[in-house]
């Protein structure tokens, strides 16, 4: 092969290959910027259209514990949530605290304060999770649970959706 055609043929070459490097650090900076945009959609609480809703249907609460980790779950990830039940008793109102919630107005909410498989909890522990608990509310929900909603342990106090949305929460 002539030293003419050995050098068009690297030529060629190396054209191509920093074609492909050009082609792969735009196809890195693109991955870079949708992981940018994701982080940022969850920061803000703002879902992607494509997210399917997370609905609630008729639920009657559970452990502290086990709704912290699906509140944390549900804010990191910014899917829209919407509680559209019967019923949402007990822990189950939390999730009132998420900037992604929707709430139907025919929903009935219970409220009762924290306790240990119905019995009351030493006063430094009721405390603590009643604040726990009402940190998820909007600011006149929280103000009456803290004054009556946690007093009552065995039983609910039950709040129309019509009445929670006047309290702050949104509409579905």
């Amino acid at each position: 092969m002539t030293t003419w055609k050995k050098t068009v043929l690297r030529s060629r070459y190396t054209i191509a290959c920093n074609k492909f490097e050009r082609a792969k650090s735009i196809g890195k900076t693109l991955l870079a910027a949708l992981a940018v945009t994701i982080g940022l959609s969850g920061i803000n609480g703002q879902a992607f259209a494509s997210l399917q809703p997370y609905v609630v249907h008729n639920d009657r609460g559970g452990f502290v514990r086990d709704r912290l980790r699906e509140i944390r779950n549900l804010r990191a990830s910014g899917q829209p949530v919407e509680i559209r039940g019967a019923v949402c008793y007990s822990t189950c109102t939390m999730l009132l605290g998420l900037p992604q919630t929707c709430i139907s107005p025919k929903t009935v909410f219970g409220f009762h304060g924290p306790s240990r498989s119905g019995r009351r909890l030493p006063p430094e522990d009721f405390e603590y999770y009643s604040q726990v608990i009402a940190q998820y509310y909007p600011k006149p929900l929280k103000d009456w649970y803290m004054k009556k909603g946690r007093k009552r342990i065995n039983g609910l106090h039950r709040i129309k959706g019509t009445e929670i949305i006047r309290m702050g929460a949104r509409a579905c």
